[in-house]
């Protein structure tokens, strides 16, 4: 199939506006595809696979290169009239009977809208939306957190769906959205491209609290106890969605709570030693003005008791009621502060954003702090995570990720070891929290000791932000986030230079071509900047109206945006290492090292274009590992249909997330560590490393740490560990379940009585 491509590279198509562009291949393919698609039966089996559509879009190549040989063009009627041809030939009936259906439908829609240029485009993208489930339709999955089936999410996604193809056709130049459509790259949250928003944003709580905050619909005050500060927070992450497209995330969220465990005591102090002072018939006797004064001073809930000497004087009875004050405001806050985080939870597992069609992706970064209020919010945090959800559900959001920092809580010395030691019980439960480490070697020169604004901050997702180099003194997390990202089909590019369909593999003709798609993606990612700065103040009510942005708190009401939004990252994603490796020399970077290096020398090249983007334009160039989620199966469904199933590379529904080793392949947990951690500080924009292990991983919380330590030790910068999370359908235990639930007893297949289900059910929420 190449070389006939490579054939007809002087043949240009001639659209129906009269337009001429350069023949090509994929989109004939494509076009077969989704008319194969359009038969799927009602069951969801398919009726055909990916070799009848191969057959049919050779025959039509081969007689594109037999009739138009000596030809410099070709009508686009031509080629979908061949198209037809072919499906006839091969008894492709109900195929080309929904093929031809389908031309003349576009047919009518064109001429109604002749008067109305491009307009056909949003009737075509519009198709399936209302008729099809989400399991059938792309469109209708791309954003995990909207429910695509529901009324609400539909209706976004019909918005969606015209935004995108504005954009496509009267912002963005065509050679951007023709990219995108041919699967050489991948413009993310293209629908928000109009809007003109950003993608993510690390929030800093301190200075949205400072003086309260307005959601638009009206003001709230600065909180006053760590119940409101856990409710504010879970508002801001709520409203700040609503102006990105992208998640929400806290970095430092054990230092932003503090302050509210401190408020809290206080007001449990005071109140504690009204209450004792009164029944013990002291109260007449003590100034309960000078105790608030004295209250009011305190700096920290861990204190000495000798600082209230002026209250209780010589009196040793006053003195015990204190001491007994103290301690019932210390358990009640400790209380308070746990109830506050099992709040803040369950709000962001149910609050909703959007119209109510979206649960808001949201992440908070913690374990640092190594104040007492800090340590009560992470332990009492922790610990709600571990309780779980209503009936014993593992919370998904927030995505909680711990920093690991040495002198902090790496060492059984450290002041916060404990709560490391906590949030690997949790996370070999719950799956969450993940880790962080600040002491990599690209997040650890950033880091200033005692300023934990220069801590690394990570999006549950993976996406990072730190350096800048359009202010490197403030080079830090909190206000600042991505601005947009595109992704790069790395598996393509293996597939047309590599030995899977040469001889050899032409090395330099792939670095060649990189560099182009390279090219396109930072000019497309510019003129997406541009789109951005051109809005304004009030385009985004609470993330620049409230100050959320950095700097956005000097805007004025007409100003355009570049001045904030230059701290902010555009980002170069990839996918697929795995399988460009495969294509151009025959093994990943996992099998083979002569392969590792390969990859890291493509990686490395990808990194040093972003820098040298980073110094000619003074923006926040960076490179992104970019998730798989629903697009790596979009990549490989098209690569699939153009190049066929290749194996090692589009055999599978999927490529492999970013550079990781892929999953199916059998390697140790030290190796596959090995492999992945060297990347890590090649991708700035963003990484993660993820270890898969089977069983109970909370018998065996020793390895659990191992695992962790072994990628603090190869330069990983944020890491997971996945393991089997089981759910009852009867007691709805959630955990590890053996041969029998530990929940209720029950053996696989067995039933329960109710009794027995509701007694489990109501332990499950003491």
């Amino acid at each position: 199939m190449t070389n006939t491509e490579d054939a007809k590279k002087t043949l240009l198509v001639v659209k129906r506006n009269g337009k001429k562009v350069d023949f090509d291949g994929s989109k004939i393919a494509m076009a077969i595809s989704k008319g194969f698609n359009s038969v799927i039966n009602d069951d969801e089996n398919e009726k055909y696979n990916e070799k009848d559509v191969t057959k049919v879009y050779q025959t039509v190549l081969k007689r594109i290169e037999k009739e138009y040989a000596n030809e410099e063009k070709i009508k686009i009627e031509d080629i979908q009239d061949m198209i037809e041809d072919a499906l006839q030939k091969f008894n492709y009936t109900d195929v080309y009977q929904n093929f031809s259906d389908y031309r003349e439908r576009r047919a009518a829609s064109r001429q109604a809208f002749a008067g109305e240029k491009k307009m056909h485009k949003f009737l075509k993208s519009l198709e399936g939306l209302g008729l099809k489930n989400a399991s059938e339709e792309d469109t209708k999955r791309e954003n995990a957190n909207i429910d695509g089936n529901s009324a609400m999410g539909t209706m976004l996604q019909f918005g969606s769906t015209v935004s995108k193809e504005f954009y496509k056709s009267y912002l963005s130049k065509p050679k951007f959205s023709e990219a995108h459509d041919n699967g050489d790259i991948h413009i993310h949250d293209m629908d928000f491209g109009a809007m003109g928003t950003t993608t993510c944003m690390q929030i800093d709580l301190k200075k949205l609290f400072k003086n309260g905050f307005s959601t638009g619909h009206g003001y709230l005050r600065e909180p006053k106890d760590i119940m409101s500060y856990s409710a504010l927070a879970a508002i801001a992450i709520q409203a700040n969605q609503n102006d990105q497209h992208g998640g929400q995330s806290i970095p430092a969220f054990d230092y932003y709570m503090a302050p509210g465990v401190l408020k809290t005591f206080k007001k449990q102090f005071k109140q504690a030693i009204y209450e004792l002072l009164d029944y013990s018939g002291f109260i007449d006797f003590v100034s309960m003005e000078k105790v608030e004064k004295e209250v009011d001073k305190l700096e920290s809930i861990v204190f000495d008791l000798d600082s209230f000497e002026c209250i209780y004087k010589n009196s040793s009875e006053v003195r015990r009621i204190i001491e007994k004050s103290y301690d019932t405001a210390y358990k009640k806050t400790n209380r308070a502060t746990y109830q506050a985080m099992e709040a803040f939870v369950h709000n962001l597992n149910t609050m909703h954003s959007r119209a109510g069609a979206q649960v808001p992706f949201s992440s908070i970064n913690f374990g640092t702090d190594t104040s007492p209020e800090g340590r009560m919010v992470i332990e009492n945090y922790l610990l709600s995570v571990e309780a779980g959800l209503g009936k014993n559900e593992t919370p998904i959001f927030p995505i909680s990720i711990f920093k690991v920092k040495e002198g902090v809580n790496y060492e059984p010395q450290d002041a916060n070891y404990d709560l490391f030691k906590l949030a690997i019980r949790v996370s070999a439960k719950r799956l969450f929290p993940n880790f962080s480490f600040i002491d990599s070697s690209f997040n650890k020169p950033y880091y200033k000791e005692g300023d934990y604004t220069t801590e690394v901050g990570y999006m549950g997702c993976r996406t990072r932000v730190l350096g800048n180099v359009v202010d490197p003194d403030r080079a830090v997390t909190p206000g600042r986030g991505n601005l947009s990202f595109t992704t790069i089909n790395l598996p393509r590019l293996g597939i047309k230079h590599g030995i899977v369909t040469n001889d050899k593999a032409d090395i330099k003709g792939f670095y060649e071509e990189l560099e182009e798609k390279m090219e396109l993606v930072k000019d497309q990612l510019l003129e997406r900047f541009e789109i951005q700065c051109n809005k304004r103040l009030y385009n985004f009510p609470f993330l620049l109206g409230q100050g959320i942005w950095m700097d956005s708190e000097k805007l004025k009401p007409n100003d355009r945006l570049r001045k904030v939004l230059k701290h902010g990252t555009l980002s170069i994603g990839f996918i697929g290492l795995a399988e460009c490796l495969v294509a151009l020399i025959g093994k990943h970077h996992g099998q083979d090292d002569e392969a590792q290096k390969l990859g890291v020398e493509i990686i490395s090249f990808m990194r040093k274009k972003c820098d040298e983007y980073s110094s000619k334009y003074n923006l926040n160039f960076t490179l992104l590992a970019t998730p798989a989620e629903g697009l790596s199966g979009r990549f490989v469904a098209i690569d699939k249909v153009v190049y066929g199933k290749i194996k090692g590379v589009t055999d599978r529904e999927y490529y492999t997330n970013s550079f990781h080793v892929p999953v199916y392949y059998n390697i140790s947990i030290i190796d596959k560590i090995k492999k992945e951690g060297v990347y890590h500080k090649l991708t700035n924009a963003g990484h993660i490393s993820y270890i898969e292990l089977d069983g109970d991983t909370t018998n065996n919380l020793e390895a659990f740490e191992k695992i962790i330590r072994i990628m603090k030790e190869n330069d990983i910068g944020y890491g997971a560990i996945n393991h089997p999370v089981d759910r009852d359908p009867v007691c709805g235990y959630v955990g590890v379940i053996g041969d029998i639930c530990p929940g209720c007893g029950r053996r696989a297949y067995e039933g329960v009585s109710v009794e027995k289900i509701n007694e489990c059910n109501k332990n499950c929420c003491l």
